[in-house]
């Protein structure tokens, strides 16, 4: 059974926080490269760049937004007013670049994001949100509004620790939220294995919870062509490695039967009574 929204079941979209700890991951790439692939799946799906000062969700795709989010956020414009159409139909919701108010979001910004998120979820079967990199109070707070944080990490041993560190803190804001993990430019399966397992270790062994393995995206230089092109690459007619990797990370997710109340929901996990440390004196 898809997650895409059914009469009697769900009333909005499914939303998928793509996260990382580190810069230079590949996170916005990944974002709106598997936002096409789902809609060519035949799902309507949006992106929301969550990268309030510091967006570029438009700029990899080759947008001219004539407003973004931060409209929005100011109480100036609705979202729908700010939304523009993207490649095979997405709906993207730009956010803006050096626009140092952003930085900060108070309680009443909160309030106007939140409803911005539910009201663009209504008309949608899936909702992307590319956040911010790093562990920010913002970023974790757009994470928990999110049914589904997906972790983006490469081989590198600072951004393996920083992946964990991510998981953690997610971790500590809601037990429940379901994690999973793609590790990109892996050079062969094997290496994307392997970075899965050493977090999988830590996080069972200190955090008490599991972490899903959503598969590796190999190293291709295709796509950073095609990221120069302002082009997606699972558009081409013939993708590469990591445009085919791509697409069946988007059939997984779009594809995940969902059990229990709502779209995402944990799988049972062990939760020790006491945990005196979260910290993994080292997961690389």
């Amino acid at each position: 059974m898809s997650l895409t929204v059914r009469a009697g079941e769900r009333l909005r979209a499914t939303r998928i926080a793509v996260t990382s700890g580190k810069g230079g991951v590949g996170k916005t790439s990944l974002t709106i490269n598997l936002a096409v692939a789902m809609a060519r799946l035949g799902h309507r799906v949006g992106v929301l760049d969550a990268d309030f000062a510091l967006g570029n969700v438009d700029v990899l795709l080759g947008l001219t937004p004539d407003d973004h989010l931060g409209a929005v956020l100011d109480g100036v414009r609705a979202v729908r007013d700010v939304a523009i159409d993207g490649p095979s139909g997405i709906r993207v919701i730009p956010a803006g670049s050096g626009v140092r108010a952003l930085t900060a979001i108070d309680g009443t910004r909160w309030a106007r994001l939140v409803a911005a998120v539910d009201d663009t979820s209504r008309d949608l079967d899936f909702l992307i949100i590319d956040t911010a990199t790093g562990i920010a109070d913002a970023v974790l707070d757009v994470v928990g509004l999110a049914d589904y944080a997906l972790v983006v990490t490469s081989n590198d041993p600072a951004s393996v620790v920083d992946a964990y560190a991510v998981i953690k803190l997610i971790t500590a804001c809601d037990r429940q939220k379901p994690i999973g993990l793609v590790v990109n430019a892996a050079r062969d399966a094997d290496e994307g294995g392997v970075v899965h397992r050493q977090i999988a270790l830590a996080a069972d062994r200190f955090l008490g919870r599991p972490v899903r393995y959503d598969g590796h995206i190999p190293e291709d230089r295709t796509m950073r062509d095609a990221g120069l092109a302002q082009t997606p690459i699972v558009l081409q007619d013939a993708p590469g490695p990591a445009g085919r990797s791509i697409r069946r990370l988007a059939c997984r997710l779009a594809a995940v039967r969902p059990s229990g109340a709502g779209p995402w929901p944990a799988r049972p996990i062990r939760i020790a009574d006491e945990i005196p440390n979260l910290e993994a004196p080292r997961c690389a």
